[in-house]
């Protein structure tokens, strides 16, 4: 039990609970001490009845104005809808329950949902739809899911969860306060995707058509400027395979030193610049690995296929890895950022064994198309400007879900008072 305003569901006595059955599991979490708790199913409607799954080729042939519903959110449109109104949808199974994790989210208007989300609705002036999205996705609900393989949570179990009641008033204070940290986060979010898909078609067209409006030409990398070349990889950088000899590779003698190992997943992870690693080398596992010079690009061959990212740092890399250091005739950056659109290509075309993979051999005969280097200089740094960006709004959404998080703990269990908030801000 904490302390102060709150304390665990868990922990309520009888007494506490109104005349509705005491919920016979609670999930974990803290609210406010005044607040009466109530099943669920006594507080809301379920409308699972409407519920039609359609399968992704009918979704295709159906395309439409109406939001097609899954377990944590929309994922399609088309030409018809079964609810119309404002209900708030929970995962029933594939989706994710934990505290402060997004299983429930609120839909408004018309929409269709398929059988992987429950819908539910406040009953009108007990309680709120919006506090009740908050509440569910606050909530630690995984003591009601059941199955191991996938999780499922039972209609019949989730009539049973312990919900906290404020008043209305309350609710509608609380739900008023959230969203209005929730609103801006997902404006960042829209902003951010909406980047990334001009960023995607900046691409195509800087690699197309250049910066100095010259006609093009038909070339095995398809239409670039007349005034550009186009090479083999090998041409224009010097390709080698990260190097760690030892066997098995796990062996902790030879970790946990202060030279940094790079690995796959640092790459992938990267959005283009390696700035962190997970694993370090010790002066054993460094005399049978390699130190690749910071500018290096990295270049993934084994599984994840294809993609890229500049080292920041001077560091070890295993043989999972290539690293391509480029001549002078290339900038670092634009062959980085030309990589970048060529993965999907060359994960089609790596070889198919037990495991897809490429190596050196692949990669060397790859076509590169090679502009003057003032030209690829200001590529780089338009695409640079794109991803600069990219990262503001990956940061401000970081710190406005941070703050989300914060808001909605302090006003679940009373240390704040959204009423106060919401007379203050009127």
């Amino acid at each position: 039990m904490s302390s102060g305003t709150d304390q665990s569901l868990s922990n309520y006595p009888p007494s506490v609970t109104t005349e509705a059955a005491e919920p016979r599991r609670v999930p974990n979490g803290s609210v406010a001490k005044r607040w009466p708790i109530h099943r669920l199913g006594d507080v809301a409607t379920i409308h699972d009845n409407q519920r039609v799954p359609i399968s992704e080729p009918d979704r295709q042939r159906r395309r439409g104005e109406y939001p097609y519903c899954g377990a944590n959110g929309i994922l399609d449109s088309i030409d018809d809808y079964r609810y119309d109104g404002e209900y708030v949808l929970l995962a029933e199974d594939g989706g994710y329950w934990g505290a402060y994790e997004a299983s429930a989210y609120l839909m408004k208007g018309r929409f269709w949902v398929n059988n992987h989300a429950h819908v539910l609705r406040g009953k009108p002036g007990v309680l709120d739809n919006v506090f009740l999205t908050h509440v569910l996705n606050y909530l630690d609900l995984t003591p009601f899911i059941s199955g191991t393989t996938r999780g499922k949570l039972n209609q019949g179990v989730m009539v049973d969860i312990a919900l906290p009641m404020p008043p209305i008033t309350e609710q509608r204070a609380i739900a008023h306060v959230l969203q209005t940290v929730q609103k801006p986060k997902e404006a960042r979010q829209r902003e951010l995707i909406l980047e990334r898909e001009r960023k995607a078609a900046l691409m195509e067209h800087l690699f197309t058509h250049g910066t100095r409006g010259e006609k093009t030409k038909e070339t095995e990398v398809g239409n670039i400027p007349e005034s550009w070349n186009v090479l083999p990889m090998a041409t224009v950088a010097k390709i080698e395979r990260g190097k760690f000899a030892h066997r098995p590779r796990n062996d902790p003698a030879y970790y946990g030193g202060t030279t940094p190992f790079v690995q796959t997943g640092d790459v992938t992870a990267s959005d283009g610049h390696i700035t962190k690693y997970s694993q370090t080398l010790n002066e054993r596992g460094l005399s049978v690995s390699k130190i690749f010079p910071r500018g290096t690009i990295l270049i993934t061959i084994a599984a994840n296929i294809g993609f890229s990212a500049i080292l920041e740092f001077d560091s070890a890399f295993p043989d999972s890895l290539i690293g391509i250091t480029p001549t002078e005739c290339i900038d670092a950056e634009f062959l980085n950022y030309y990589l970048m659109t060529q993965q999907p290509e060359m994960d089609r075309k790596a070889p198919r064994g037990t495991q897809k993979n490429i190596n050196i051999e692949f990669l060397a005969p790859w076509q590169v198309p090679v502009p003057p280097l003032d030209e690829q200089l200001r590529i780089a740094s338009a695409l640079r400007a794109s991803d600069c960006k990219s990262k503001g709004l990956r940061q401000e959404t970081a710190l406005l879900t941070e703050l989300f998080d914060v808001m909605l703990k302090d006003l679940m269990t009373g240390r704040i008072s959204a009423s106060a908030l919401v007379e203050k801000a009127q």
